[in-house]
């Protein structure tokens, strides 16, 4: 069953995505060359802790940090230790959560440490972001989930391909409904299976709906597997990837990008949508 949210519940969703937006800004600031990733979680704890919130990601599934740093080849779940150290020229994805009353937020972006990227990984963070943006504006009442997943798959598709031959939209991990808890049916995925077009993997979207929407590209395969860790995920023929995510509700007036600063205001005019009022004020 899809959790429904009363506008009230939203608003409190929108206070953790605001914790989570400060989590970006702080770790984006930090991730220099140099760093260690545990570096980068003991700056995340530093600003749960300034703003009265919990980790949702902190001890979730036996999970040992307060954010997932994914370094590289790494597409997802990296766990920061003192052993990673930033250099110049890596890309990061770092996947931030927290708990505002019972409430989540949950996104994530990429970051470039130092300088001297080559072209085809900013393009590869580019298109990914562009791609969770397109999806983004895909949550209108009336759509159903698929018309997300479409959008997604859609606009990497069209995007000229790398010199690795192909973008990779990874297969095992996806976006993900959250509210009262940061994992909630339905699973989205960043592309389409026309195995998934019926029923309960299909739900239409109504106001209340909340998603968090989360698209993984790497420049080869689509496929990963899991490290000994039982939790980092790198893709299999190593192949750098990017990771983005915003978390969304769908409201009576339109979207609300919880966890960006103006509530996706800017970047969904882009695709002619208009956002809800920011539930805060």
């Amino acid at each position: 069953m899809v959790e429904i949210k009363t506008p009230e519940q939203i608003a409190k969703m929108r206070e953790a995505g605001l914790v989570v937006a400060a989590i970006h800004a702080a770790t984006r600031e930090a991730a220099v060359p140099g760093s260690t990733t545990k570096d980068l979680d003991e700056v995340a704890r530093k600003v749960i802790a300034e703003h009265g919130a919990k980790s949702n990601f902190l001890g979730y599934g036996g999970f040992p940090a307060t954010i997932c740093t994914s370094v590289n080849e790494v597409v997802v779940h990296g766990i920061p230790d003192e052993k990673t150290v930033l250099k110049d020229g890596d890309i990061i994805s770092i996947d931030a959560g927290a708990i505002i009353d019972g409430w989540h937020g949950d996104a994530a972006y990429t970051a470039f440490v130092g300088s001297g990227h080559a072209p085809e990984l900013l393009e590869l963070s580019r298109v990914t972001e562009e791609s969770m943006w397109a999806g983004l504006a895909a949550v209108k009442k009336g759509n159903r989930l698929v018309d997300i997943s479409r959008a997604i798959e859609g606009y990497i598709r069209r995007q000229p391909r790398p010199s690795t031959g192909k973008y990779g939209i990874i297969e095992e991990y996806g976006g993900h409904g959250i509210g009262s808890e940061m994992h909630m049916d339905p699973h989205l995925l960043n592309y389409v299976d026309k195995r998934r077009l019926l029923g309960r993997h299909n739900p239409k979207l109504v106001p209340g709906f909340c998603l968090a929407i989360e698209p993984m590209v790497s420049l080869g395969t689509p496929r990963t597997e899991v490290l000994e860790d039982d939790w980092t995920v790198i893709t299999t023929d190593g192949t750098w990837s990017s990771h983005w995510e915003h978390s969304v509700a769908l409201t009576e007036a339109g979207p609300i990008v919880l966890t960006s600063p103006d509530c996706g205001k800017a970047k969904l005019a882009e695709y002619g949508v208009t956002t809800a009022p920011d539930p805060l004020g």
